[in-house]
């Protein structure tokens, strides 16, 4: 079995007086696709914000390769190789294509590498490549958020946390998202996956963690939470 590359141990966190987080903790294996699972509001986007920086936990501890990475700084942990592609794209809009992977290249040593990276990402998304001098702002909604994922693999990232990657697309370009997902686990990134299409993201994963009310209340096999019908009538609304 791979060795754990992010762990979270008992995680508490807050907005103000609400308690968003409740004591959560589950393990992703290098090589894995991990999804979090349950309605809005379970506090599936809030650990994701939790893990890379933006939101402080708490309490509890969480561990990126061994390191305890509970208080650094989003962009320090960024550095570790833990880049989030947050819900909603946010690309930078007014620049092109291009000028956006290239500040998603912010952590890379110099122009050679940039442009080794930037290459790569034009490979696994070729339509970008055509679009590269356009304003991002004109891209589609598919093609926006083939932008957000290739700018943060413009750092070569050892995690890749995804928060819905699918929202507000065509059912075409859902497919289209999920089987680029699929490719880059192949090509070996791992992936930390919130994904509001939970029959989708269990046949994408490995493993599956189940929240509820800021809980998570069942975890296990993505196979085995596929299969379980009561699973999916209680918490996933199928």
């Amino acid at each position: 079995m791979s060795e754990a590359l992010l762990k979270l141990e008992d995680v508490d966190t807050y907005y103000g007086q609400i308690h968003a987080v409740r004591g959560i903790g589950f393990e992703v294996r290098r090589g894995q696709v991990v999804t979090l699972l349950g309605a809005n509001g379970a506090g599936k986007s809030t650990s994701l914000r939790t893990i890379s920086g933006l939101v402080p936990a708490r309490r509890g501890r969480i561990l990126f390769e061994g390191v305890d990475i509970t208080r650094l700084a989003a962009h320090r942990i960024t550095r570790l190789g833990l880049v989030h592609v947050p819900e909603g794209r946010r690309i930078f809009k007014g620049m092109s294509v291009e000028e956006n992977l290239d500040l998603g290249g912010f952590t890379l040593a110099d122009r050679e590498q940039t442009r080794r990276r930037r290459e790569a990402a034009y490979a696994m998304f070729p339509i970008l490549a055509e679009r590269r001098h356009r304003d991002s702002s004109l891209l589609s909604g598919g093609e926006q958020q083939m932008l957000a994922i290739a700018r943060a693999l413009m750092s070569d990232p050892k995690l890749l946390l995804l928060d819905e990657p699918s929202m507000g697309l065509a059912p075409r370009l859902v497919q289209e998202i999920m089987r680029t997902i699929r490719r880059l686990n192949e090509a070996g990134t791992t992936v930390l996956l919130v994904e509001q299409n939970a029959r989708l993201a269990l046949q994408l994963a490995h493993y599956g963690c189940v929240l509820e009310t800021g809980r998570i209340v069942l975890a296990g096999q993505a196979a085995a939470l596929r299969a379980d019908e009561g699973l999916a009538r209680a918490y996933l609304g199928a």
